[in-house]
């Protein structure tokens, strides 16, 4: 078979450059635990500081922020023990 008609092969005979290796994106997972229990809090403060927020058809929403913050905890405390993210565990 000719290197014409060699798919592996480019025209002029070289063969192509092959991929480096490319590795896994570092995500600080703790950091991003922390903003989303940020934003959790804030709107609970919201939510309670507003009256209209929490009154009438609206009054699960402070127990909504309640519930993002206590699930928000028990992933900080899982990453945190190493188990959801062991590089950046401390």
């Amino acid at each position: 078979m000719s290197d014409e008609t060699r798919p592996d092969v480019q025209a002029g005979g070289t063969e192509p450059a092959t991929p480096e290796q490319i590795e896994p994106l570092h995500v600080p997972m703790l950091r991003i635990i922390e903003v989303g229990l940020a934003v959790w809090l804030l709107a609970l403060v919201v939510t309670l500081v507003v009256p209209a927020l929490h009154q009438g058809d609206r009054d699960w929403w402070p127990w909504t922020c309640v519930a993002g913050l206590v699930l928000g905890g028990i992933g900080w405390a899982y990453v945190r023990r190493g188990r959801g993210n062991a590089r950046d565990a401390a």
